[in-house]
């Protein structure tokens, strides 16, 4: 989902569209859900059953305008595209390597900054506007404790997002991501040594066996689910539910590399594959064995359906261009869409059926454009945020090394150069910057040099 910070030309204007597609369908689900109330998700009832509350629950939204009503239905099932950007993330993380060694430092280094400080950014700049607009209309503002967990993740951090989740629904999937960067390195190393076909056979594997585990041991259901049942949809949100998904997607990526897979099949064989387990992915759903496999399913044959429309449009020069300068905000936007559309309803919408169709377009660009400003923002406040930290680390480090130094060398000192004793100061310079400071030319009595004051210890004596 996390952009790499490639050259623009070296990055594929179809997966943007991808990006730049499931951010929005997400944003259009979580509105839908909104004003509708939940009015509908899957339910381990059946298909049939599953189509007649779909059509009730459709009965609830606005007919005024084309547009909201025939988003409506894809909408309802929005919550998939989750997967479709975790399979995209295996994809775009094993890109990001160009078949090259993984440096694991520089890896987490660079993708834990990438999850990080956009997050921080929305966090740090929409609390003092959140709690402006509590203020200006009597609405609810975060609970300190949940801004407090906000602020400091990873700090404070569970697998389940849950703490997240009090600020802005769809925030569990931060917590997700996070995990898969920290587990990239691990699964990167067994693509080299086993080969793509069997990491995922093994994690493809594990996941439907957790996933068996989760629904009839630990009694969990979907995240995207309403159910009764006595664990809830925790169980789902732990990594182990999507680790399949991530490791097709990291397989995908290596074939790509090798000029090979799905993404190089025609565009009729990549349809039809798709559309025929998303179907199958689409049946499971409603039912209880069938969550075992739904998530999967779903997020190949989306995915690959997602792949054939994007590298149609992106045939298109000004389309590709465009899906190129906005997939770098797709990241920012899903942080952002769910205080967006929260604000929207509450404030504006607040159940009228016409407002929210006027509304929903209005609610897109807004996100747009406060996640382009956050992107823009993001580096200033990284470079704050690190330069403040130098600082106290400048500040500390050098009242320590005050409190061991001598107050002012003499010539004539003998001293102690970087541990080795039988020195003696020649001569000492003093210096002007923000404090005295002083350069000394010290000798053993076969050399000299002229070396910084904090290099010196006292041998046997302080200065005076």
């Amino acid at each position: 989902m996390i952009n790499q910070r490639v050259d623009r030309s070296e990055r594929l204007a179809w997966l943007e569209g991808i990006r730049i597609l499931a951010v929005v369908m997400l944003l259009l689900y979580y509105a839908q859900m909104g004003f509708a109330g939940s009015a509908y998700t899957p339910q381990p009832t059946g298909l049939v059953s599953n189509l007649r509350y779909l059509a009730a629950a459709m009965s609830t939204l606005p007919k005024q305008g084309v547009l909201p009503y025939f988003l409506s239905l894809p909408s309802w099932f929005g919550f998939q595209f989750i997967d479709v950007f975790v399979l995209i993330s295996g994809f775009s993380l094993v890109l990001s390597l160009k078949s090259k060694p993984l440096d694991v430092g520089i890896f987490l280094k660079r993708r834990l900054s990438q999850i990080l400080f956009p997050f921080w950014a929305v966090l740090w700049l929409s609390f003092p506007l959140l709690w402006a607009i509590a203020m200006a209309f009597k609405t609810d503002f975060p609970n300190p404790w949940y801004v407090f967990a906000g602020i400091s993740f990873p700090l404070v951090y569970d697998y389940n997002g849950e703490m997240l989740m009090a600020t802005s629904g769809s925030w569990w999937f931060v917590s997700l991501i996070f995990s898969f960067a920290l587990l990239f390195p691990f699964l990167w190393q067994l693509l080299q040594r086993w080969g793509a076909a069997n990491l995922v056979l093994v994690c493809v594997l594990l996941t439907i066996g957790y996933r068996a585990i989760a629904i009839y041991l630990l009694g969990g259901h979907p995240t995207y689910v309403i159910w009764n049942t006595p664990a809830g949809w925790q169980p789902f949100a732990l990594f182990l539910s999507k680790l399949g998904t991530f490791a097709i997607g990291m397989a995908v990526g290596d074939l790509y590399l090798k000029d090979e897979g799905p993404v190089y099949w025609s565009l009729p064989r990549a349809l039809t594959i798709g559309a025929l387990v998303y179907v199958a992915g689409f049946i499971c759903q409603f039912y209880t064995w069938g969550w075992i496999f739904a998530d999967l399913l779903l997020s190949v044959g989306l995915g690959l359906g997602c792949m054939v429309m994007c590298r149609i449009l992106a045939g298109q020069r000004q389309i590709a261009s465009f899906f190129i300068a906005m997939g770098g905000y797709s990241y920012t936007f899903f942080l952002l869409h769910g205080l967006v559309v929260d604000r929207s309803l509450q404030l504006v919408v607040q159940g009228d059926a016409t407002r929210y169709a006027v509304m929903l377009p209005i609610m897109i660009v807004i996100t747009l454009v406060l996640a382009i400003l956050t992107v823009h923002t993001s580096p200033l406040i990284q470079r704050i945020v690190l330069g403040l930290l130098r600082d106290v680390d400048y500040v500390l480090a050098k009242s320590t090394s005050l409190q061991r130094r001598f107050r002012e060398p003499q010539v004539g000192d003998k001293v102690c150069y970087r541990s080795e004793a039988g020195w003696i100061v020649l001569k000492v310079e003093k210096l002007l910057d923000e404090q005295d400071f002083f350069l000394c030319q010290v000798s053993d009595g076969r050399r000299s040099l002229w070396v910084n004051e904090e290099d010196l210890e006292p041998a046997g004596k302080h200065f005076r």
